[in-house]
């Protein structure tokens, strides 16, 4: 798999994806509606798993597995952090018709980025043993922090440093100029609210790829297994985000599920050279977690006082 034909391959047919989506099936800005997001994102489910496999058939059970465990811990955590892109969608007040424009180039954004950290994660840990420890301690701690933090935490985007330095930096419209980034005014070139969005949008995922890269690195130490999952997680999340929007504070459960795979991720690396766990039991365990914490949110909804409420913009 490190042939760099199939790197080329994989994201050649990556790119054709995203230039359709956006220059064919997304051509007009529009509000995306939930029958619509939902057949997108079961497309984007039907083919990963068609990518799933091929794999299989490739490269035999154990790459299959692999990219599936991951891709499925990939996929639960982007819906956790889902909440945080509605809450800075509120914050400043993005028109429907144009998020599904964000999302896109956040997600370009953050493939290329991904693709460096799984690059580096796996080299590392290939020439340095000690560091599937290190990773182990972070993801365990990381899953106790995220049992006692809470996904519907108000979001700052005044405090980003990014934010701070472009809003001094640049000159900003005060409204989307028709979903553009870049404006010009009097001769004079201006940002828009739209472009400091999108800045939120990928440095946020930057704090996402912290978990989710170690977790999945956890999975597989194959970096075309590491990121085709990662890809395939991230291709689905703005249909995902679209057709859960609405009702993924409903799964409030969701939240300690994911830290409790975490947890558990983590300390299968730190007990690797001591016990191998099978990746059929691995991905039994990933998959009964979350359907637990399902279960339970649906058997325990919140009661309506609780459920959090979008910031409104002073």
């Amino acid at each position: 798999m490190d042939s760099i034909l199939f790197w080329i391959i994989f994201n050649a047919f990556v790119l054709l994806l995203l230039g359709l989506d956006l220059f064919v099936f997304h051509r007009k800005e529009h509000e995306v509606k939930i029958k619509e997001a939902l057949l997108w994102s079961l497309f984007w489910i039907v083919l990963s798993l068609a990518f799933n496999a091929l794999i299989y058939y490739w490269q035999g059970p154990g790459p299959a597995l692999e990219f599936l465990t991951g891709y499925l811990i990939e996929k639960s955590l982007s819906v956790d952090n889902l909440f945080v892109f509605i809450m800075i969608f509120s914050y400043f007040k993005v028109p429907l018709k144009f998020q599904h424009k964000i999302l896109f180039w956040g997600i370009i954004g953050a493939l290329v980025l991904r693709g460096i950290f799984i690059l580096v994660g796996v080299a590392l840990i290939a020439k340095f043993h000690f560091i599937i420890y290190i990773l182990g301690l972070f993801l365990v701690y990381t899953g106790i922090k995220m049992a006692f933090s809470h996904s519907d935490e108000e979001v700052h985007p005044e405090n980003n440093p990014l934010v701070k330095w472009v809003s001094r930096h640049m000159r900003i419209t005060k409204t989307p100029e028709g979903g553009k980034f870049f404006t010009k005014q009097n001769g004079k070139l201006y940002a828009t609210p739209l472009f400091l969005v999108l800045i939120m949008v990928e440095s946020t995922d930057v704090v996402f790829a912290a978990d989710s890269i170690p977790a999945i690195l956890a999975i597989s130490k194959d970096p075309f297994i590491v990121y085709t999952s990662n890809v395939f997680a991230l291709l689905g999340l703005r249909a995902l985000y679209f057709a859960l929007a609405g009702i993924m504070q409903l799964f409030h459960y969701l939240h300690y599920g994911l830290s409790l795979i975490l947890v558990f991720i983590g300390a299968k690396l730190l007990l690797s050279d001591v016990i191998e766990i099978d990746m059929r039991y691995a991905l039994g365990v990933v998959g009964v977690i979350l359907t637990v914490s399902v279960i339970l949110s649906l058997l325990f909804p919140k009661k309506e006082s609780e459920l959090p409420q979008p910031p409104v913009q002073k």
